[in-house]
């Protein structure tokens, strides 16, 4: 499949993450020394706690965990962009205007090659990029099936119009060693609009599954999945109101 572009992507935000394994060293010189290779693209510095909520899956049920972490935040000068640095974790954040794969995994790039200046990656945990979607519908009455592909199914004894609603699923890659998590959920739109949250977050789903030196193969292998998964999610007239570029 040809690689697709549009004059009004929906991105409002994409993140790359890398999560070293637990034997790579770590220790409170790394903020700094690895602020020191990045600050000439991210000069703007913070200090934040966050919070994360991580679903695992138990014997019988879903599990919901919260974790507190400290983190480094560096900012790009128009703030659009941004590193997150923490314990055995980086994360790259670009925000709404997303312009180019090519802009994005520049910063990808630099973060990754940044890190293992000032650390010796023993080995990778996870890797994850994600692309958060939102589509705005000028009127509340929206028929999903005209414009996705991927969309909950209401039999015709259920009640058709819908207060809220979410759909989900999980699709292995690569024998099980990659996941892509796609949610569709109704956002908050403004007064009379309707707004649709496409969430695609593929995901390296076995530790160690990748070899540190292979990364960023991985990182771009990724992003041609996702954009088939993109895709295969939505249909022409959606495709229109994006304004596909020949």
């Amino acid at each position: 499949m040809g690689r697709k572009y549009y004059r009004n992507p929906p991105i409002i935000e994409a993140v790359c993450d890398f999560r070293p394994t637990q034997d790579t060293q770590w220790d409170l010189t790394v903020p700094g020394l690895f602020y020191e290779r990045v600050k000439d693209a991210f000069p703007h510095r913070e200090q934040r706690v966050v919070q994360e909520f991580e679903l695992t899956q138990g014997m019988q049920v879903l599990q919901q965990q919260i974790r507190s972490s400290e983190r480094v935040l560096m900012f790009s000068e128009d703030r659009k962009t941004l590193i997150q640095l923490g314990p055995r974790l980086v994360v790259i954040n670009i925000l709404k205007p997303y312009n180019t794969w090519e802009g994005f995994k520049k910063y990808i790039e630099k973060a990754w090659s940044s890190l293992q200046e000032v650390v010796e990656v023993r080995g990778l945990e996870r890797i994850g990029l994600r692309y958060i979607n939102r589509i705005e519908f000028t009127t509340q009455d929206v028929n999903l099936k005209e414009y996705f592909e991927f969309y909950p199914f209401i039999g015709k004894r259920l009640p058709q119009e819908l207060a809220f609603f979410i759909a989900g699923a999980e699709f292995p890659y690569d024998g099980g060693r990659d996941r892509c998590r796609v949610q569709l959920s109704q956002g908050i739109g403004d007064e009379g609009k309707k707004a649709i949250i496409l969430d695609l977050d593929y995901f390296l789903a076995r530790s160690r599954g990748v070899e540190v030196s292979a990364a960023l193969n991985w990182v771009e292998e990724a992003h041609t999945r996702v954009e088939e998964i993109f895709e295969g999610c939505i249909t022409d007239k959606l495709r229109a109101m994006f304004e596909e570029v020949s």
